[in-house]
């Protein structure tokens, strides 16, 4: 994929680790691709920069929505180009995430829960403000730039039947099939309180979100019609996980691999763990960020 080799300058070459004890625990040899230490903590910095560096250089603005991980890599990679950068975010949006966005140089515009509230939000920023609209997953740009992260783990050789990927809108998931091109199975993960990717596959129609309610805050978008029409014509299976299998899969990745990663990230895990029977021997594993504020107990 040419945005692999276009983004690289930019973007951190994210290591491929390994831990017996996961291993032991999923039952399969696990390739854990970590993208929680991506550049702004997050798989998202690969979609943002390849899409901002191909705008014409007469763009000033740029404005997208997102709960937190987008509107970080999206500033970041703005910042690059002296751009200015909005995010409509929603209230409920974690804290951490919203200062992580502000951190990087966003103007935060804030929003509901639900995706109406941010799409009418957006309609009306960009009928006052001259500035360029960013989709955070429904976007080729976007696609493309996520599936690097797939490219670069296949590139690694460690020979893997199988990869999984969280989705939420499908940014990673599309971009990693996409990247996969057929030689490797891709299995998506997803919250059972965020199932839409699910229902969409089950039905053959885009679904529409579920309340966003699901711990894992990255993941409670709905499909993308551009995603989900990938995940579909590769007959993409999509294993469910519950928020408390997801807790104790983030938990479980902390005390095995001394490596933080967020609910959506840690969905992936708990997927495996509660669907043995889709693991493959060989299995790619890509952790999509670790933007989590620092536990109580270590003050």
């Amino acid at each position: 994929m040419a945005a692999t080799a276009r983004i690289a300058p930019y973007i951190h070459h994210t290591p491929v680790l390994q831990s017996r004890s996961m291993n032991r625990l999923v039952g399969a040899d696990l390739f854990f691709k970590c993208e929680n230490f991506q550049k702004t903590g997050a798989f998202k910095a690969r979609g943002a920069v390849n899409t901002v560096i191909q705008l014409s250089s007469d763009i000033e603005s740029v404005v997208t929505h997102s709960s937190g991980n987008h509107g970080a890599a999206l500033a970041w990679a703005t910042s690059l180009r002296e751009m200015k950068s909005f995010v409509v975010v929603p209230t409920d949006a974690s804290p951490f995430k919203r200062r992580n966005m502000e951190r990087y140089g966003a103007t935060l515009i804030d929003c509901g829960q639900e995706l109406e509230s941010r799409e009418s939000v957006l309609h009306d920023f960009l009928e006052k403000h001259d500035a360029t609209f960013i989709h955070p997953y429904d976007d080729a740009r976007i696609i493309t730039g996520q599936g690097s992260a797939t490219v670069e783990l296949l590139e690694s050789e460690c020979n893997v039947d199988q990869i999984w990927v969280p989705v939420g809108g499908g940014g990673l998931a599309s971009g990693a099939i996409l990247a996969a091109n057929g030689n490797v199975e891709v299995v998506c993960a997803e919250p059972v309180l965020a199932r839409d990717a699910y229902l969409s596959i089950q039905t053959g129609y885009r679904q529409p979100p579920l309340p966003p309610v699901t711990i894992a805050d990255g993941l409670r978008s709905s499909l993308g019609e551009l995603n989900f029409g990938i995940l579909k014509a590769a007959s993409t299976q999509v294993a469910l996980a519950s928020e408390d299998s997801i807790i104790h899969a983030a938990r479980l990745v902390f005390e095995m691999m001394k490596i933080v990663i967020e609910p959506s990230a840690a969905v992936v895990v708990a997927a495996m763990l509660e669907n043995p029977s889709l693991v493959a021997k060989r299995v790619g594993v890509i952790l999509s960020g670790g933007n989590v504020p620092c536990p109580h107990e270590f003050g």
